[in-house]
């Protein structure tokens, strides 16, 4: 009988367990939208402010809208701005390099990646300003906080909200092909091009290039 009760305590304290790590983690990820994290075809606009590092910089997703474009204008210019006053080094640059030749500007520059393989600037635009220039503030400053995966997110994030119209477009490629939603593969160059063909959302670009 102690025995049972013992492991019946046991199987309870793992539940509530499970249950409270189950907890952090959507709390976590629904806040940051992880770049990972599956999003709906009809819903692929992020809203609100950015985990961590949106209250520290003072931007809102809703800040790149086609309805303002001088808000726009000026959000996209509070990223950008780091693209040029953050420079880094050794593992941290590695990473920036690791993880900017994974996403482009295509809709814009038409450029391969945001940068070069050494990790230089390969588009002058202001969305590829931005994006580099919160991919290298989140590796300076939160480098411990924020997975790979989680940083390209955030750019891919940024990106969707430059060119809303075509990236719901491409969400809308993505499901009928059965593949998974979130940031990075509507975002990233993964499958860049993939709809081409279809017929368009509509859609205008938001934010100079």
């Amino acid at each position: 009988m102690d025995k049972d009760k013992l492991m019946i305590g046991l199987t309870v304290l793992l539940a509530l367990v499970i249950l409270f790590n189950q907890y952090q983690l959507s709390s976590f990820g629904g806040s940051l939208n992880l770049g990972g994290t599956s999003i709906s075809a009809t819903d692929v606009i992020p809203k609100g402010v950015p985990t961590i590092y949106g209250q520290e910089l003072s931007i809102s997703y809703d800040g790149v809208s086609v309805n303002n474009p001088q808000l726009a204008d000026a959000t996209l210019a509070k990223m950008g701005v780091f693209d040029n006053s953050i420079t880094l080094t050794g593992d941290k640059l590695q990473r920036y390099i690791n993880i900017g030749l994974q996403i482009s500007c295509e809709y814009c520059c038409g450029a391969e990646s945001v940068i070069f393989k050494n990790g230089q600037a390969a588009c002058g635009c202001a969305h590829s300003q931005a994006m580099r220039g919160i991919a290298k503030y989140l590796i300076d400053k939160h480098a411990d906080e924020f997975t790979d995966d989680q940083i390209l997110g955030e750019m891919g994030k940024w990106k969707v909200l430059s060119f809303p119209g075509i990236h719901q477009q491409k969400a809308a490629v993505l499901e009928q092909k059965g593949i998974e939603l979130n940031y990075i593969n509507l975002a990233s160059n993964k499958y860049r091009g993939i709809e081409k063909g279809a017929t368009s959302s509509g859609g205008s670009m938001v934010g100079g290039c």
